[in-house]
């Protein structure tokens, strides 16, 4: 330590000796360089550590966000389909993307879950969202149908996704049963169910719908391709790890 001290004293000590040699204008100017460079390093910081990386899993009880969030962070899912009514809530390099070379950023992921009082917990993290990953049930698509929508519906109008335009990947999980229904069946119901609901909600009072903002377009029938924000669809199974469509959403929006 006493030889760094004894070194730093040196690098101090002909500093000074180089400032009193030179003119007081190129010292001024010398300064004034070092000062904006510092400045512009520590704004470019600022707004790089600004930019956010949280990723919102969200959807109906049993649809199977916990286990893709096992999948996402462990490469596993060890928790299996238990109903989760609890916040999973972490920060972390996507198990898929751990031996990949070069600069990674970790996600942070925030599984809400779907029952209906806790529904007010998505509003406290949407505004943070860099994207929203809402996941639904494949296999049982067509009991939960209209509650889905209705979730969804309540997303997408809220001011805080469409005015940061946050982009939404509808997942429909579970698609390795038999069963289930493909995205496009679900896609479309899903917008059938969604214009339903705006013609309801859109009789009700701009006061009572404060915090929405109108989907679609008037006299035309919804479909996602309206919305300010970006929304896709894509299809795969948390419980058998097929996540990739899920990994590339968060690798597209949450930038290393």
């Amino acid at each position: 330590m006493e030889e760094w001290i004894r070194q730093a004293e040196v690098w101090v000590g002909q500093a000074e000796s180089w400032i009193r040699q030179q003119p007081p204008e190129q010292v001024y100017v010398a300064a004034v360089v070092i000062a904006v460079t510092f400045l512009v390093l520590i704004a470019a910081s600022c707004l790089k550590s600004s930019k956010p990386n949280t990723i919102v899993l969200s959807g109906l009880s049993r649809s199977g966000k916990t286990t893709l969030f096992c999948q996402l962070r462990d490469g596993s899912s060890h928790q299996g389909t238990v109903t989760s009514m609890e916040e999973n809530n972490d920060t972390f390099v996507l198990n898929s993307e751990k031996e990949r070379k070069g600069k990674v950023r970790p996600v942070h992921i925030v599984d809400v879950p779907g029952h209906a009082r806790l529904k007010p917990k998505l509003d406290e993290v949407l505004p943070k969202a860099a994207g929203v990953v809402f996941v639904v049930d494949a296999q049982d698509f067509l009991s939960s149908m209209q509650a889905a929508a209705e979730y969804l519906y309540d997303t997408l109008t809220k001011a805080s996704v469409v005015k940061k335009k946050v982009p939404v990947l509808i997942f429909c999980n579970k698609t390795d049963k038999v069963t289930a229904h493909s995205k496009e069946f679900i896609k479309k119901q899903l917008e059938k169910e969604i214009n339903k609901l705006r013609e309801s909600r859109n009789a009700i009072s701009s006061a009572d719908i404060s915090d929405e903002v109108k989907l679609g377009v008037p006299g035309e029938a919804f479909n996602f391709s309206q919305c300010q924000n970006k929304v896709t669809v894509a299809e795969g199974a948390g419980l058998t790890g097929n996540v990739l469509a899920v990994e590339q959403f968060i690798c597209e929006y949450v930038k290393a």
